[in-house]
C-alpha cells in the first residue's frame, strides 16, 4: 500500500480553514465589536474590526435566535464555508465577526456566499474600508 503524497497543492491550500484563520478569544471578538462598524443584510450582520495583519473572521449564532443546537450548527457551518471558499476576493486585512440571523435556515449556500460578498464590497466602496457603526448617542436609563 503506498503512502498519498501529502504536500500541499495549490487547490489545497485555500481548501483550509485553519485556527489562525479563525477569532477565538473573547477580546478578540471585544476589539471587532469596540470598532463600531457593521453592515446587516437579510442573513447576515458583518462587523469590521480594526486593520490586522492577517483575515481572521469569527461567527455567532445566538442560542436566542437559534434555540436548537442543530441549527446554530447549521448556520455557523454555512458562514465558514461561505468565507472559506470566498476569502480569496476580499483584499482588506482585518478581523470579521459574522451574526447569523433566522432567515439563513432557508437559505442555501450559494444564498450565503452571495450575500457575504455584496456586504463585503458595500465595505470596500467606503474610504477607511468599512462603514462608520451608528453615531447616536444613547442617554443612560435613570
Amino acid at each position: 500500500m503506498s503512502v498519498p503524497d501529502m504536500q500541499p497543492t495549490q487547490e489545497r491550500i485555500g481548501a483550509h480553514f485553519s485556527r489562525l484563520d479563525r477569532l477565538r478569544l473573547s477580546r478578540d471578538f471585544q476589539n471587532v465589536f469596540s470598532a463600531k462598524r457593521s453592515l446587516a443584510g437579510r442573513l447576515m450582520v458583518v462587523w469590521f474590526g480594526p486593520p490586522a495583519d492577517r483575515l481572521r473572521m469569527g461567527v455567532v449564532a445566538s442560542k436566542r435566535t437559534f434555540r436548537r443546537a442543530v441549527d446554530r450548527n447549521r448556520a455557523k457551518r454555512l458562514l465558514r464555508e461561505a468565507f472559506r471558499l470566498e476569502r480569496h476576493r476580499i483584499h482588506e486585512k482585518c478581523d470579521l465577526v459574522i451574526i447569523a440571523r433566522r432567515k439563513i435556515l432557508g437559505a442555501k449556500c450559494g444564498d450565503v456566499r452571495r450575500e457575504l460578498l455584496y456586504l463585503l464590497a458595500k465595505a470596500s466602496r467606503h474610504r477607511d474600508g468599512g462603514p462608520q457603526g451608528n453615531k447616536r448617542q444613547v442617554e443612560p436609563m435613570r
